[in-house]
């Protein structure tokens, strides 16, 4: 996996984390459009366990992926209600407060 860390105001840490095989490709279905561009989701490829220590750091979390999105059901941050689809790829968008 992949994660790229942005820091939002007052420091607040906003992940972003997608699985390698889908940076730099985009999905479209319906009207909707899924952008795993490399400007917001490239920086350095964690293991899984990595990502889970980062999610319960973590403002905003954006993840898209099977890899990337299970990290985030395992950190017990969603729901599958929470979890959409866009051309069978799951992506999740959370605030955690």
């Amino acid at each position: 996996m992949i994660i790229k860390k942005h820091m939002a105001e007052g420091r607040r840490l906003i992940l972003a984390a997608c699985d390698d095989e889908l940076l730099g490709k985009r999905f479209e279905e319906n009207g909707k459009q899924l952008d795993v561009s490399p400007e917001f989701y490239n920086g350095e490829k964690i293991a899984e366990a990595e990502l889970v220590r980062l999610i319960g750091k973590a403002y905003i979390i954006n993840a898209v992926g099977k890899k990337s999105v299970a990290c985030c059901a395992k950190a017990d941050i969603c729901s599958k209600e929470d979890i959409l689809k866009i051309e069978g790829i799951p992506y999740l968008q959370a605030v955690l407060f």
